[in-house]
């Protein structure tokens, strides 16, 4: 009889804005896989790799695990925000021990920050038109 082992994954979801990422983390050699392209691909600004990269860093495990990702809605900062929070607490599915760092560094908590909504009767959410004394 054999024994099969569960495979080793974890898997997370991570908000920002109206984006939304969920990771699979593997222990692997680094490689990610991002909608199915890689990570420097599908996201061209180096500083927003490194703002994803953070809790790897964070954690001294780059390149410890593969990260395979799919990532809807928003746009560029919203996406990178959404994986980086994603990533981070799949790392503390991983390992619990990793949470206190990352806790620290303020990676395991949801950025709360959205678009304001448009008000009536104005052109934006606080602007107003321009006014007229006479």
């Amino acid at each position: 009889m054999t024994v099969v082992q569960p495979e080793l994954r974890w898997h997370a979801v991570g908000r920002r804005k109206t984006a939304v990422a969920r990771v699979y983390l593997t222990p692997g050699s680094g490689k990610w896989d991002v909608n199915g392209r890689t990570l420097g691909d599908y996201f061209p600004r180096r500083s927003l790799v490194q703002h994803i990269q953070e809790p790897f860093s964070a954690t001294d495990t780059l390149g410890a695990f593969d990260v395979r990702a799919h990532v809807v809605g928003g746009g560029m900062t919203g996406q990178a925000g959404a994986l980086r929070l994603g990533v981070a607490r799949a790392l503390v599915g991983a390992d619990e021990t990793h949470r206190r760092k990352l806790r620290t560094q303020g990676l395991l908590t949801r950025d709360p920050r959205a678009v304001e909504r448009k008000k009536p009767g104005r052109p934006g959410a606080r602007k107003r038109f321009q006014f007229s004394k006479r």
